[in-house]
């Protein structure tokens, strides 16, 4: 049986949804392999069409460059999660921010919004009963895949290439090892 995955905000011989604001923002040849739903993740039927039939949840929601207070992407963690659970699903691994490692007062200004928000997500996350997995990346970089670290409760470096840290979140949904931890990922140089 090929695994089912609901994906918020990649695929590898998967069955993948993803649930996005925009479709036309997905490059060609990922719209082309995956099952696009066009939503809002605040919108609980959203979440169930995306969720429904699936085996585990990836979560990358964001604010694209909206660095002001939001409750939205906390909104939509909630909603996932109760859709999880109303479908039986028991496993999502989550991005969220390396910020969170820090004491809220050496958090740059400028993210204490956004870092409080995560930390809304990190406490449903907590209270939700799941198997979950809280990725926590710092400064996200577009270079090739290379060899990267994953620590429990702190950041091991300074930088992930994304596609490393797409790999671990999906990895990380069949290990055990991550579930219920903090973790920190970086590149190894």
């Amino acid at each position: 049986m090929t695994p089912k995955r609901g994906i918020f905000g990649f695929t590898s011989g998967l069955q993948v949804k993803a649930l996005v604001r925009d479709p036309s923002k997905l490059p060609d040849h990922l719209r082309s392999s995956i099952e696009v739903i066009q939503g809002d993740v605040t919108k609980a039927e959203d979440v169930q069409q995306t969720i429904e039939g699936q085996d585990a949840v990836i979560v990358t929601l964001g604010t694209r460059n909206d660095l002001g207070p939001t409750t939205v992407l906390s909104e939509g963690m909630k909603n996932i999660i109760t859709v999880m659970k109303e479908n039986g699903i028991k496993c999502v691994s989550v991005c969220l921010s390396a910020f969170l490692f820090y004491e809220p007062g050496k958090v740059p200004a400028r993210f204490h919004y956004l870092n409080a928000e995560h930390q809304r997500m990190l406490d449903s996350l907590k209270a939700s009963g799941l198997n979950w997995i809280a990725l926590l990346p710092p400064h996200l970089t577009d270079n090739p895949s290379g060899k990267y670290t994953v620590s429990h409760g702190s950041s091991p470096g300074r930088a992930i290439a994304k596609c490393d840290l797409a790999t671990f979140m999906l990895e990380s949904l069949s290990d055990p090892e991550h579930y219920n931890q903090l973790c920190g990922i970086a590149t190894v140089a």
